[in-house]
């Protein structure tokens, strides 16, 4: 856990904090229901409140619900944090989150509207008749699967020919196929068992808006020195035309091979070629000190010397 990144470690640990809550809450002393609290309800149902757009993703069904979507985060997120930086790490997952809430919303208004609950009273659920009311309020959408598969997207589009080995596949698989099959997967799940209780339109929400922004951020983005181009930018656009050449980035996409990854070192980020830099010319010039105090010995050392190996010793 030390050496993990802050946002990844913290997101971990709050999740499993909401989840201790969720439990503690539902016992007979106190009997409240997180779910409905914190939950995600569908927005014309009384029990809807703004805030649940962003609770919904702290909160999970079952201890299997939490188990794989941290473990999707320990797994993914730490390597998506190092690579994007803990800022846009964490606005890129709670943005994914939102758009997979917000995309659960949009599927279950089509819901409403097709099937013409508004103009019913009542509502029927196992032979069992109960107000509309109550039966709006118990679509109730819960965890953080929607900002998982943003992260799984990202992994795909940063670290394509990444191979991954995938229970129960025998041979591993390239990450950017891991990717789509993903996405191909929940697509006909939404489309074919629509009624399981899983949110795939929600998955898929996820990983549009991660796509959106990714390719956003490759574009530049959200950069304040138009001039700069940071890790995700990404030109896609025909100088000739001056159009968006849809071909180009198809193609580019999944192709991205050298990712820039930033370091942090002494409370600023550095790219990954500046940081590999740095630190080949400090190990040369820490060799040439060390070469000299075994030809001249310790006193000889200037205090400059002696002071950056010093330093180098508390390393």
């Amino acid at each position: 856990m030390n050496n993990m990144p802050p946002v990844t470690k913290n997101l971990l640990i709050i999740n499993v904090l909401f989840f201790a809550a969720r439990w503690v809450a539902a016992l007979p002393a106190y009997g409240i229901d997180l779910d409905d609290v914190l939950g995600l309800h569908f927005f014309m149902a009384s029990h809807f409140y703004f805030y649940q757009l962003f609770s919904y993703m702290f909160m999970h069904g079952s201890f299997s619900h939490l188990f794989f979507n941290m473990f999707a985060v320990w797994m993914f997120g730490r390597i998506m944090e190092n690579t994007m930086g803990s800022k846009r790490f964490l606005f890129y997952y709670l943005t994914c989150g939102l758009g997979a809430g917000l995309m659960q919303e949009l599927v279950q208004f089509g819901n409403y509207w097709i099937e013409g609950l508004g103009n019913y009273e009542m509502a029927s659920i196992g032979g069992m008749q109960i107000p509309m009311a109550e039966y709006l309020n118990r679509w109730t959408t819960v965890g953080a699967s929607g900002a998982v598969y943003g992260i799984l997207l990202s992994f795909g589009m940063t670290y394509p020919n990444e191979r991954m080995f995938i229970f129960p596949l025998p041979v591993p698989i390239r990450a950017k196929y891991f990717v789509v099959g993903y996405a191909v997967i929940e697509l006909m799940s939404a489309l074919g068992r629509p009624g399981d209780g899983i949110a795939h339109f929600a998955h898929l929400g996820g990983m549009l808006v991660g796509l959106l922004l990714i390719l956003y951020w490759r574009n530049g983005g959200g950069n304040r020195n138009r001039g700069h181009r940071n890790y995700y930018d990404r030109d896609y656009y025909d100088k000739g035309s001056g159009g968006f050449n849809f071909r180009r980035w198809f193609s580019k996409m999944f192709t991205r091979k050298n990712p820039d990854i930033k370091v942090t070192y002494g409370g600023k980020y550095e790219q990954d070629f500046a940081y590999k830099q740095r630190q080949q010319e400090e190990e040369a010039e820490l060799n040439r000190i060390l070469d000299k105090v075994k030809k001249s010995g310790y006193t000889n050392l200037t205090e400059e010397e002696k002071r950056r190996l010093f330093d180098k010793s508390k390393n």
